[in-house]
């Protein structure tokens, strides 16, 4: 029962605009938060179904509990796999079981449709977090990506080679590729499950969707250098950018729950991380002129926001949002914006990437033109221009994430870079010689941004959501996937691979060694 008493807890916090569903989730310390995950956000899905089904019953009067409750065991009793409890609970709502069923059928036969999906708007209908491939980033401070292909091979996983198009991530049964954009991250189809998978019980791969992979791959800091994560929990950005620094260097990383906080060390530890420093504070109360920041040069800010990039949260909110929740828009887009701002104090900074999982332009491209407006003296950095979504203009230099354009959960990321003189001089002399992609890695400066939308009021208010036969030596192209070359491994090979640590470290392709783009 306590599955369900849990999940009833979120859905009303969640009605009561307290934090996303992500968050409540995330800090609920549930046994199996995957469960409680996919309960939660299928129960906001079927909700005004649910309700009307226990309406009709007068299942309430009958039983005397509340209506979050009544929909999460509602949910899994007569649409999802059956309940998962006992006792007198299971006892009671299988009582009302076929009066349930027997609604849910005229609802159907109402509509004139077949299947429970077809009862959802069609803006819910499409089972896109089911379609959705099975993103894995390889932990490169414990392990190569050559490495953990061989073993997935080895376990009968069927590597493909590297992908080239989009529609090379569109993957069945136990085949995998080497993702398109970034060299450290694998896909797999969708609903593998790695979740009990050696590998990521050992910290060697983090479960972590492409898109939330985007910030710390584009910020790109320098081994040894001074980071910033300032509202890191529950950390998978924070082990990614100590896995592009190969843990040389310090990163700061603050969350304001310590609880959060803890969870997050307990995380870093498996995943290899030791060049962090953690702590419990409000990045807004951090002084940017503190002696221990005097060095820092590169800033990842992914700070709280409505969270309606999630699949399951989608809100398709924009022509029917309530006034509620428009105030809530602008009160997370002042926080967001105050953030942004007192990120650019910090004395030696010369990056910050500012991302959401959120697809409101309230949260996103207007917070970047306003810290834009308020803070001359840093520019857009344009970024990955073969990425198939952009930000909305006239701020394109910014990437946007869909499950329609990029297979990934929605999502948002900008990257402002401090500009100086000297950072034009040297521009100016490579415009003769331009190149067709500008790389993270890669300092430059853009033009102003003077079409912008109106600024926002800088008033202070305010990451779980995949058959065949391994490849042979020497196996050819196919399908639009080119297969690597492999040589014949030894029998002494094939044993399960030990999850261990290794100095050596993958080199991510997209970042490295790219030319600089010229001032656009």
């Amino acid at each position: 029962m306590a599955l369900y008493a849990k999940a009833a807890e979120i859905l009303e916090k969640v009605e009561r605009k307290q934090a996303t569903v992500k968050t409540l989730v995330y800090d609920s310390k549930f046994q199996n938060i995957k469960q409680l995950f996919a309960l939660v956000c299928e129960t906001q899905k079927f909700s005004s179904i649910l309700q009307e089904i226990i309406e009709s019953t007068k299942l309430l009067k009958q039983t005397k509990i509340k209506m979050n409750l009544a929909k999460v065991l509602v949910y899994d009793l007569v649409i999802g796999k059956g309940l998962k409890c006992g006792g007198a609970w299971k006892a009671l709502m299988m009582k009302h079981r076929s009066r349930l069923q027997a609604a849910l059928a005229r609802m159907k036969i109402k509509q004139k449709v077949s299947r429970n999906q077809d009862l959802l708007s069609s803006s819910l209908q499409q089972p896109e977090g089911d379609q959705l491939p099975r993103y894995v980033r390889v932990n490169t401070l414990k392990t190569t990506v050559e490495d953990a292909i061989d073993y997935f091979k080895r376990e009968g996983f069927s590597y493909l080679g590297q992908a080239y198009r989009l529609d090379d991530l569109n993957l069945k049964g136990k085949s995998f590729v080497g993702d398109l954009h970034l060299s450290d991250l694998l896909v797999f189809s969708p609903k593998t499950d790695f979740h009990d998978h050696n590998l990521y019980k050992a910290g060697h791969i983090i479960l972590q969707d492409k898109a939330s992979c985007l910030p710390a791959y584009l910020l790109n800091p320098p081994t040894g250098s001074h980071v910033l994560d300032a509202c890191a929990a529950p950390g998978n950005k924070t082990s990614h950018l100590a896995a592009i620094m190969k843990n040389k260097g310090r990163l700061f990383a603050f969350d304001l729950d310590a609880k959060r906080l803890s969870t997050m060390s307990t995380l870093l530890l498996r995943a290899g991380v030791t060049c962090q420093q953690l702590a419990n504070q409000d990045f807004l109360k951090v002084d940017p002129d503190g002696p221990q920041y005097k060095d820092v040069e590169y800033i990842l800010l992914d700070p709280s926001c409505s969270g309606s990039g999630m699949v399951c949260l989608r809100d398709e909110a924009s022509p029917s949002q309530n006034e509620q929740d428009k105030r809530r828009l602008q009160a997370l887009a002042a926080f967001q914006l105050h953030c942004l701002n007192h990120a650019l104090r910090f004395p030696r900074l010369q990056r910050v990437v500012y991302s959401t999982c959120s697809i409101h332009t309230e949260e996103n491209e207007q917070v970047v033109a306003a810290c834009l407006l308020q803070n001359p003296g840093f520019r857009l950095v344009p970024l990955l221009l073969q990425w198939p979504e952009r930000g909305l203009a006239p701020l394109t230099k910014c990437l946007r994430a869909s499950t329609t354009k990029t297979l990934t959960h929605g999502f948002f990321v900008a990257l402002l870079e401090r500009h100086t003189a000297e950072r034009l001089e040297e521009q100016a002399s490579e415009t003769l010689n331009p190149v067709a992609e500008m790389s993270p890695s890669s300092p430059s400066a853009s033009k102003d941004i003077h079409e912008v939308q109106e600024p926002i009021s800088t008033t202070k208010d305010i990451d779980m959501a995949e058959e065949a036969k391994p490849t042979e030596e020497n196996t050819e192209t196919s399908g639009g996937v080119k297969k690597k070359r492999k040589k014949k491994k030894k029998d002494g090979d094939k044993e399960a691979l030990e999850p261990k640590a290794t100095e050596e470290q993958t080199n991510t392709s997209g970042r490295a060694n790219r030319k600089k783009a010229k001032v656009e």
